[in-house]
Parts: structure tokens; sequence; C-alpha cells
């Protein structure tokens, strides 16, 4: 018994230490943060006067407050940069499922012979720099490319005026998809390749056609990998703020844009901290509420 409960603290020791390092002292860190006022000239202010603000009358800001917090919650413009990251972050999530499905689809009927080499085209883009390749999209989308002028052109055909694609939503969700489709596109492939095809015979033999075997069969047992899919683009399209920063215009700040000027441009890290909580509960929400929904329904 004594080895046994050994051989399970060895095995669980290194990832409880890995979270108590990396996850909870940083979210405590910041927590911390969140109650305190900023600096004069950035950081963070003392928790008590020094001695010889004391003795010089100064009447700065020290100690714990709620500050933050309040401003946090008085303007409705924090609510609005909430909803529109959100907002983007569901639109992302949707398209990458409407555009993974189909391809982890292809690569989980594929022989096994072309099965890795379809998989080492879904992650050959992570062999390149992240901001080189949000950088090709500025050329792309540029307004004097190729692929601008096409589609300018298409839309005078159709009646319209011209649009500006670079530095607008539409750049930010493109870029925001192209570089979240695989962590959409793996869950998926992993999902449907365990699917027994035998289930899809049986059915094709009760009389069931090709769109009812794929809603009453093939959608059912992947809805795993539909969630886990959606959380791997759905999270971190939250807090990304290199797409809207080099994509977007000045209209489109996300939260992480947010999050990352109050760190590094204004200095302001309580209020920093405080939106990050805030953020970071709002996902820990959406993860609540969709383990519920993907909790089996068992009829009594």
């Amino acid at each position: 018994m004594n080895k046994l409960r050994l051989t399970r603290w060895l095995v669980s020791l290194p990832p409880t230490l890995f979270l108590l390092l990396f996850f909870a002292a940083p979210s405590l860190l910041m927590i911390v943060t969140s109650f305190r006022y900023p600096g004069e000239f950035g950081g963070l202010a003392p928790l008590s006067a020094p001695e010889t603000a004391t003795a010089e009358g100064d009447s700065g800001l020290y100690g714990m407050t709620l500050e933050t917090y309040r401003f946090f919650f008085s303007d409705v413009l924090y609510a609005e940069i909430f909803l529109k990251s959100f907002a983007v972050a569901t639109a992302t999530t949707l398209i990458c499922l409407a555009m993974a499905y189909p391809v982890a689809m292809l690569i989980a009927q594929s022989a096994k012979k072309y099965r890795n080499l379809m998989i080492l085209l879904v992650v050959l883009p992570f062999a390149s720099n992240f901001l080189i390749r949000i950088y090709a999209w500025m050329i792309i989308l540029g307004p004097e490319s190729a692929f601008s002028h096409f589609v300018n052109h298409l839309l005078q055909a159709l009646g319209f005026g011209p649009v500006m694609l670079l530095f607008s939503p539409f750049a930010v969700i493109v870029g925001m998809v192209y570089v979240h489709l695989p962590f959409m596109i793996l869950p998926l492939y992993t999902n449907l390749e365990k699917h027994d095809p035998v289930l899809l015979d049986a059915a094709q033999d009760l009389g069931a056609n090709r769109w009812q075997r794929f809603w009453l069969v093939t959608w059912p047992q992947s809805l795993p990998g539909v969630f886990s899919g959606s959380a791997l683009v759905f999270i971190p399209v939250l807090g990304m703020f290199a797409v809207p920063d080099i994509l977007g215009g000045t209209g489109d700040i996300l939260i992480g844009n947010l999050i990352k000027d109050q760190f590094l441009g204004t200095r302001d890290w309580p209020f920093g901290s405080t939106l990050s909580i805030m953020l970071m509960l709002a996902v820990l929400c959406v993860a609540g509420l969709s383990m519920l929904l993907a909790r089996p329904r068992t009829s009594r």
C-alpha cells in the first residue's frame, strides 16, 4: 500500500508543481496586483508610504484598493470591448469549424499511407514564424494586391463601391481563422479517425441517405472533437492581440489589445491585471457552460 501511494505521489507531483508554479502563482500575483495602486511612473505603488514621503507630507496613493474594479464597472466601453472580443472569437470558431470539418473528414477517410502527409501539410505553417505569416496577409489584403483588385472589381460589377480589406474587421477574422484553423482540424481528425464504419453501413442498410447518416451517426460521435477544437480556438482568440494590432484598424481593439496596452503602453499594471481577471472569469464561465452542454443526456 505504501509503495502504491508513493508511486501515485511520484506520478502526480510533477504536474501538480507545474500547475502551482506556472498557473496558480501567476494567477495569485495577478489578483493581488489588481488591488494595488499604479505607480507614479508605471508599475505598482508601494504598499505603504516611504519614510521620506511621510516626512515631506506626501499624500500619494498607497496600500490596497478596489478602484480598478470600480473603474472597470463604471464605464460601458469595457463591456463593449468584451462583447466585441466574444463576437470575434465566436465567428472565428464557427468559421474554423465549417472549414476544418470537411478537411478532417477527408484525412480520416483517406488511405493510411497518405494521412501522415496530409497531417504534415496541416501543421506545416507552424514551421515558419507567426509574425511573418501575419505580415504576409498584409501583402495579400493590401490595397494594391491582386486579391484586393479582384474583390473590388467584383463588387463594382455588382453595384457596390470599393472596400478596404486591410485594417478592417474582415482582415482580423481572416487572420484569426488562418492562425487557429489547424487547432480545429487536428482534434476533429483524431476523433473522426476512431469512428467505426460499420455504423454507417448499418444506417445505410436501414435506408438512411448520406445526409441522414452524417447527422444521425457521424455528427453525434464527433461532438467531443468539436468541443475540443472549439475550446482550442475560442479561448486563444479571446486573448489574441497580435492579429488585431497588425491587420485591424483603430476601431478593432479587442480585450487582448487593451490588456497589452495597459501593461506595455500606459504601464497601469493594476488595471491590466483587473482586465486579465475579468477575461479569465469570462473564459471559465464559457468553459463551464460548454462542459454542461457537452454532458451526455441520460434518459430517466
